[in-house]
């Protein structure tokens, strides 16, 4: 799996509607287009980008001006690697139906892949002007202004997320995560607490209250969150992915691997 791929996984949704095909059409049983919508959306959504992207690109050859092929074709060649192709595709989208959301969320997380923060953030803006309260824009944008190093509003913008749809832990794990970076270490604890509470599998809070304990000198009960957190994914022991691809703010990135080197607070 590649660091795209990686990046993706926290974020990107599919569009999983068929736009609109006549009864007659959709009810012949010699038209392919439906059956081969949902043969490409099923390996698109089974992770399969190499499987489905020639059936998405027979999708189009029948229905050229189907949008949320073109997202789905996008996101696809996001998870290959083609940033500049799912951007194309995207925007592709967004000019047959200007004034679909999920094209817009898709196309920022592609341009955040580029690192291009001031695109991303006007994709999730356009979002969030028409829809305030949308969790997916929110977080992302928190991810974006996380990356400018604006980490005041990338907390806000988490907090907003997490509030916007109960239950979105990585975006309240993101909260604490900023706090952490900000110094509120007290609400941080007490946020990775609750969370940890609630999801005692959640790796993403473990990891993070493991590199806060450390820190503070706790270390018995940071090697316990450790032990668990490392467990449940070994992804949490690389910086790089921790900073690239999960978008930690980078105290708590240095405080975890201080915990790794067996450091001393």
């Amino acid at each position: 799996m590649t660091w795209v791929q990686r990046l993706i996984g926290w974020s990107l949704p599919l569009l999983l509607t068929l736009m609109p095909v006549s009864a007659a059409v959709a009810a012949a049983d010699a038209d392919p287009l439906p059956r081969l919508f949902d043969r490409a959306l099923l390996l698109s959504r089974a992770g399969d980008p190499q499987g489905a992207l020639p059936i998405w690109d027979q999708v189009l050859e029948i229905a050229p001006r189907d949008a949320a092929a073109f997202s789905n074709r996008g996101n696809v060649r996001l998870m290959l690697g083609d940033l500049e192709g799912a951007i194309a595709d995207q925007t592709h989208s967004l000019e047959l139906a200007p004034n679909d959301a999920d094209p817009h969320l898709n196309r920022g997380t592609a341009e955040e892949a580029l690192e291009h923060w001031s695109e991303a953030a006007a994709d999730y803006d356009w979002i969030l002007e028409r829809d305030p309260s949308d969790a997916s824009a929110l977080y992302n944008l928190g991810n974006v202004r996380g990356s400018e190093g604006d980490w005041h509003e990338a907390e806000r913008l988490y907090r907003l997320a997490a509030d916007a749809r109960p239950g979105f832990a990585m975006a309240r794990s993101s909260e604490a995560l900023a706090l952490y970076q900000l110094d509120d270490l007290q609400e941080a604890e007490r946020q990775f607490r609750n969370l940890i509470r609630r999801y005692p599998m959640f790796a993403d809070a473990r990891a993070g209250l493991s590199a806060l304990l450390w820190i503070r000198g706790s270390k018995g009960e940071a090697e316990s969150n450790w032990a668990a957190a490392s467990g449940l994914d070994p992804s949490y022991r690389e910086a790089d992915w921790l900073l690239q691809v999960r978008r930690w703010p980078p105290r708590p990135v240095a405080d975890l691997q201080r915990l790794l080197a067996l450091e001393s607070p």
